[in-house]
């Protein structure tokens, strides 16, 4: 009821920002009884989107029913966030931080680091009822799946909150999280200098080697002084949204280099102020690639990385490890489906603790192996309890990795698969079969792979272009779910060759078939 309100009042107003509604600007359970009732107006304004709701839940159950004969089991997905602007935050606010952004710390895929724009979660609001929200969206897949993947499960123990007035993810802090006090850093031997370290360094020569010819128009447009070494921005560019606004009917690259290097400078900070209390920091995450790391005396520098690493990697770990004990325990048991969870990126120590605890599967992708010690994981070392894939969503395909970094795929070529002599780029069709055939007999329980990759093994039924086959790029927002399915299912499953080929591969692994969907 209440999602088809909000579904006829989104489209009323033209936007589903309801901040910008007349009226209804939140959802009054008032209005329940008058929306149920068939002989009111109200009821007959909403009633279209009560009949889409029913049509996609018959079809999808019915689609489930029909998978559960085949002996097919349908594994679904949990992302770990929602628009701001959803009917989610729409009917239950209170569960939702909106003065904050969800994302996640620099990682290969993006150095900035990641900005999703949703909210984050109000924990303590939602564990005063158990999680009710969380377990009714998992009763509710329930309908339609066997198992399911959590998306970004380190988000239950902690999220990478940014600033809302960030564009860039670098100034964000894992929320919660224990933050450190002005004695706890200056008992690492650093020199804490709050003014200087939590605001943005500038500098000339800072400004010269962001902006070469053109800081002198930096220092007069975007700038003034604060000493006679340091600057500061003007109020109107002060944020990285304010600068974004400022830039946003730029189209030469010339001019988005230049708002590029604003956003730079806004985020050239030592330590980030913890968001509850202004008394209390967090070191800023990578600011030793950044130029205020560069200005210190080498024993800061030396104190610095003592006390970065104790934050990031040990500091935080008891204390992540009882808060996800408090949220997912209830989600697991409120279903039978099997749990997974992508558990990539930067993990601590307690994630693996809890997953073996709850027996929920870990994700294995040789690409990116647990141990920071080896370049590719050993598919023979898979914990049975995981599910293991080649590519993500968020990932290259195999083809596009495959031609990435050659030196990387020739020390794959002849460390992980034992081949001699030079590796082939592009990768053939008989090689991509080899890698899936060696992922299919690894010991997790699941293996994944991405349509993109099964078709790899076949030069004419792939995409001439393999960038074309690239589903998200994490740092792009303008490049998330791009790819669509170039063949039919009619085509596929008349192909002969095809079918055979995947059938005798599942075969010798071992394997049975399922389905996976985003």
């Amino acid at each position: 009821v209440p999602y088809a309100q909000y579904s006829w009042l989104r489209d009323k107003y033209g936007t589903a920002d309801f901040t910008q509604w007349q009226d209804h600007n939140t959802w009054n359970e008032d209005d329940r009884a008058m929306l149920s009732d068939s002989r009111t107006k109200a009821y007959h304004e909403v009633a279209f989107y009560y009949f889409v709701q029913y049509i996609l839940s018959s079809q999808m159950k019915e689609a489930h029913e029909y998978a559960k004969q085949k002996g097919v089991i349908l594994k679904g997905d949990i992302p770990i966030g929602v628009n701001r602007h959803s009917c989610d935050v729409w009917m239950e606010p209170k569960y939702f931080n909106l003065n904050g952004q969800a994302g996640a710390p620099p990682d290969d895929f993006s150095v900035n680091g990641q900005n999703w724009g949703f909210p984050t979660y109000n924990w303590d609001e939602m564990l005063k009822d158990g999680c009710q929200w969380w377990a009714r969206r998992f009763q509710n897949m329930s309908h339609f799946f066997d198992a399911y993947r959590i998306d970004h499960v380190l988000g239950f123990f902690r999220i990478w909150e940014i600033p809302i007035d960030c564009v860039h993810g670098l100034t964000g802090q894992f929320a919660p999280s224990q933050a450190m006090s002005r004695e706890e850093i200056m008992q690492y031997g650093l020199n804490f200098q709050e003014e200087r370290f939590t605001e943005p360094f500038i500098t000339d020569w800072v400004l010269d080697r962001v902006f070469h010819e053109r800081a002198d128009e930096v220092r007069r447009q975007y700038l003034e002084r604060i000493d006679d070494e340091r600057y500061r921005m003007k109020p109107e560019v002060d944020t990285q949204r304010k600068i974004e606004a400022r830039f946003a009917s730029v189209t030469r690259q010339e001019d988005l280099w230049l708002r590029d290097g604003l956003y730079s400078l806004v985020s050239d900070v030592l330590f980030v102020r913890d968001r509850n209390r202004a008394d209390m920091f967090h070191p800023r995450i990578s600011a030793q690639l950044d130029f205020i790391y560069e200005s210190l005396y080498d024993n800061d520098k030396q104190a610095f990385n003592r006390l970065y690493n104790d934050y990031y990697y040990r500091r935080n770990n008891q204390f992540w490890y009882r808060e996800a004990m408090k949220k997912l325990p209830k989600l697991v048991q409120a279903t039978r489906m099997l749990v997974c969870a992508e558990d990539l990126g930067m993990v601590p120590d307690c994630v693996p603790w809890v997953m073996n605890e709850l027996k929920i599967f870990s994700l294995e992708l040789q690409s990116m192996p647990k141990t920071t010690t080896t370049r590719f994981g050993h598919l023979s070392q898979n914990p049975y309890r995981s599910v293991c894939t080649i590519s993500s969503h968020d990932m290259p395909t195999l083809r596009q990795w495959w031609d990435e970094n050659y030196e990387r795929t020739q020390d794959y070529y002849n460390s992980m698969l034992h081949r001699q002599g030079l590796a082939p780029h592009p990768l053939p069709g008989w090689l991509a079969k080899d890698i899936i055939a060696r992922h299919l007999d690894s010991p997790s329980m699941l293996c994944v792979l991405s349509v993109q990759d099964w078709l790899a093994m076949y030069d004419r039924l792939r995409l001439p272009d393999a960038d074309a086959e690239r589903i998200n790029i994490p740092a792009n927002p303008k490049h998330y779910w791009r790819y669509r399915m170039h063949l039919n299912i009619e085509d596929l499953m008349a192909n002969g060759e095809f079918i055979d080929d995947i059938s005798t591969l599942i075969g010798q692994a071992g394997r049975n078939f399922g389905y996976s969907s985003r």
